[in-house]
């Protein structure tokens, strides 16, 4: 007879994981799965006055299925970036984190000081009432447990820094935070980052990012891999292990000696996405987990994710700065952020997660060698093709395109998409004997999309 443990085991849902059959794909609850979303900045957790339930209703009805977190670990102070409202800079005892207040007076912006040796249970349910609610709205969660201090201004809000806790620890400038200099400070991350992990051991609908923007703020490559090992070891004897994702670059870089354990490599502002064909070769998904700071245009951010997903990425995400805490249901217009979002961004992205999502997507592969010619100039085109079967395309640029593409022997129904629509604009059959066919589209603005299936 069966353990209740084991009975339990057995029917847990499997946790998001690379997909077996292509993994620069998701495995998500028994379905292949693209993360695609325009999320709030990271708040939504460690900012008290934040309506979370409120943010992951709103993302579950725009249709899309990943949100970005920060543990608390880090947290910004009202004049940081120039963004208007940002959650991730919580007014006065409205901050928490996984540490406990003590009874000291002398925390940064009023308030105790932290005590590093206590966990704050406060916090830790509302990060599992957050879980909960992202899982009941379909929404995976990017768990991201650290981030460098951009400047002393940060570090010095920081519950790690000297001046906020009673322990003595952090006694050390700002960008040795994250580094193996400090065994006293090492400690209290390793302690965090185990606590965090057990909390969230049975969540189907996670994954842990080491830290974001490493490049920054002199976090080291050997701290990185270390806490890498930290969440391998603190989930070693748990009958299901978290995917981990490591923030490689801004644009692009070339991946020469990835991290064992690491199964996301995410990066930012990457546009055009050469980064995905760059690193594609190491057969894990390549994210776009953070873009933003091109202004407010939602035309910028509606192509850089259909680019980014039809280059052959598996996560995108957009900095959406209409999610504050008066407006957690992304509905903030008068914001002189750095960057866009709003609800027809949302829309708009929701047309690329419905679009991708009507091709049996887990076959397809980058393959824009079947393009020889018909571009208009200036214009980018990006291919997912299963050779024969299935094809789904993106141009960016031109108004009216003549597309020569080889596709092998058969009938294939042709359809262009408005991606700003979602309707389709036109469809015809056509036949190809095995060399170049000619595609004509619609005349279009900015962009258009095509679904090209093999009839039978």
């Amino acid at each position: 007879m069966l353990k209740e443990s084991e009975r339990t085991n057995r029917h847990a849902k499997a946790f998001l994981a690379l997909n077996p059959v292509n993994p620069h794909y998701f495995l998500f609850r028994g379905e292949p799965t693209i993360l695609i979303t325009s999320g709030e900045h990271y708040g939504a957790v460690l900012n008290l006055d934040f309506d979370y339930h409120k943010y992951l209703e709103t993302l579950h009805k725009d249709g899309l299925n990943l949100t970005r977190t920060w543990s608390g670990s880090y947290r910004e102070i009202q004049s940081s970036f120039g963004i208007t409202d940002n959650t991730l800079a919580p007014l006065p005892n409205r901050y928490i984190c996984p540490w406990k207040r003590s009874d000291t007076p002398g925390y940064f912006d009023g308030g105790n000081k932290f005590d590093l040796t206590q966990w704050d249970p406060e916090y830790f349910k509302r990060l599992k009432d957050f879980m909960n609610t992202a899982s009941k709205n379909g929404v995976v969660v990017e768990m991201n447990l650290f981030c460098p201090n951009y400047d002393d201004a940060l570090w010095k809000a920081n519950p790690m820094y000297i001046g906020n806790n009673i322990n003595s620890v952090g006694n050390c400038p700002a960008d040795e935070a994250y580094t193996m200099k400090h065994s006293d400070l090492l400690k209290v991350q390793d302690e965090m980052v185990r606590k965090i992990v057990q909390a969230l051991k049975d969540y189907d609908n996670l994954y842990y990012e080491v830290c974001n923007e490493p490049y920054f703020g002199g976090v080291t490559m050997d701290w990185q891999r270390h806490i890498v090992s930290v969440i391998e070891d603190a989930e070693k004897d748990f009958p299901q292990k978290h995917l981990i994702s490591m923030n490689i670059a801004n644009d692009k870089d070339l991946i020469t000696d990835p991290v064992p354990g690491v199964s996301i490599f995410n990066f930012h502002y990457a546009t055009p996405p050469v980064t995905v064909g760059m690193n594609y070769g190491l057969d894990k998904v390549i994210g776009e987990n953070e873009t933003g700071f091109r202004g407010k245009e939602d035309s910028l951010y509606r192509t850089e994710g259909w680019e980014f997903i039809l280059a052959g990425g598996g996560l995108y995400n957009n900095l959406d700065y209409s999610f504050t805490c008066a407006h957690p249901d992304g509905t903030f217009f008068d914001y002189a952020s750095p960057g866009g979002g709003s609800p027809e961004l949302r829309r708009q992205l929701g047309i690329l997660k419905r679009f991708i999502y009507s091709f049996d997507f887990i076959h397809m592969t980058p393959d824009n060698a079947i393009v020889k010619g018909g571009v208009p100039d200036g214009a980018r085109i990006h291919i997912l093709a299963e050779s024969g079967k299935q094809y789904a395309a993106y141009l960016l640029g031109g108004t009216q395109a003549d597309l020569k593409l080889t596709l092998p022997a058969g009938e294939y129904e042709v359809k262009w998409l408005d991606t700003k629509t979602g309707k389709y604009v036109k469809s015809e059959s056509v036949r190809s004997d095995g060399g170049v066919v000619t595609l004509s589209s619609p005349d279009y603005a900015e962009d258009i999309a095509l679904s090209i299936r093999a009839q039978h």
